[in-house]
């Protein structure tokens, strides 16, 4: 058999399997959150978010909306050298994130049903 047959077997077969995953994955929410970073984000974002009396106050004060949480936890940056990670029960980890006001950092204490934001910063 010649190579150009071959590579045509080859590509429909590779067409047709790719197809088959996309038909199957498609509808699934998978991902690939394989580095720490990543995985502890995920981690917190879901899991239930309350937030305490001290966090609320510097948003109020700040007039920074809570939802910038949400997008802090979707790209932030986890600086495990401050971050407390063998804590029990419940982990404490510095978050940071860019926000139109400058740099937040969020100390979240992740305890196993519930992620707390204790304090809130702006860092310059």
């Amino acid at each position: 058999m010649k190579f150009i047959y071959r590579l045509g077997y080859f590509s429909v077969g590779l067409i047709m399997g790719i197809i088959i995953l996309m038909f199957f994955l498609g509808g699934k929410k998978a991902s690939c959150d394989y580095s720490p970073n990543a995985r502890t984000l995920k981690n917190i974002r879901n899991k239930e978010r309350s937030f305490s009396a001290e966090a609320i106050k510097f948003f109020k004060v700040n007039k920074i909306d809570t939802s910038s949480v949400s997008a802090i936890l979707e790209d932030g940056n986890v600086d495990f050298g401050k971050s407390k990670t063998k804590q029990e029960p419940c982990k404490i980890y510095f978050i940071s994130g860019e926000m139109e006001t400058g740099t937040l950092e969020l100390q979240i204490e992740n305890c196993e049903k519930t992620a707390t934001v204790q304090r809130v910063e702006i860092i310059e």
